[in-house]
């Protein structure tokens, strides 16, 4: 199976489509100002702490102050959505959202409802609110697979989930879009 890194879209070959386009837009990495919400699960928390920290470790890195942080711990998965829906319908709606959680495959079918619908349920708070929610929830076969993908360096899924929140709050506050 290829890496991420291995078919990731070339910075030149997106450079190619500006003179076959109108407008190409992208969100920048800048999080300044920007208020960010984590929804995180405490089941699986020995890798759940960890998407959190590499979170908030790109979050940081992007700009945004941690003051502008808000996390939230929901009992696991399953429940984040609802978490999701009440960050992006508050008063002052976060300008992000991040959703982290860790689903492992067991011995029942529990694993593919969890995983289903706490994806179907993300999804839906972003379609139906507009604000991004971004599926940090890893869904992996072994304890060692979400190991390996919550690790504390660049390859943290919880880091890219951060980088991913930034640049579609980013994105989609560009007024040409509207």
């Amino acid at each position: 199976m290829a890496s991420s890194d291995e078919v990731a879209v070339d910075a030149a070959v997106l450079a190619g489509y500006e003179r076959l386009v109108g407008a190409q837009l992208q969100g920048s990495l800048d999080g300044r100002g920007l208020r960010v919400a984590v929804a995180c699960a405490r089941f699986n928390g020995a890798i759940t702490t960890r998407l959190l920290d590499g979170c908030l470790e790109g979050l940081a890195a992007a700009g945004v102050d941690a003051a502008d942080v808000t996390v939230a711990w929901a009992p696991g998965a399953f429940e984040l959505p609802v978490l999701a829906q009440a960050f992006a319908t508050a008063a002052v709606p976060a300008d992000a959202i991040v959703c982290l959680g860790a689903v492992i495959r067991g011995e029942t079918g529990h694993y593919d409802v969890v995983a289903g619908e706490s994806a179907r349920g993300i999804q839906d708070v972003a379609r139906d609110t507009g604000v991004p929610v971004i599926y940090g929830v890893l869904t992996c076969e072994t304890l060692g697979q979400a190991l390996e993908r919550s690790a504390p360096d660049e390859t943290n899924k919880g880091r890219a989930a951060a980088t991913a929140a930034v640049e579609m709050a980013r994105l989609l506050a560009d007024r040409r879009l509207t």
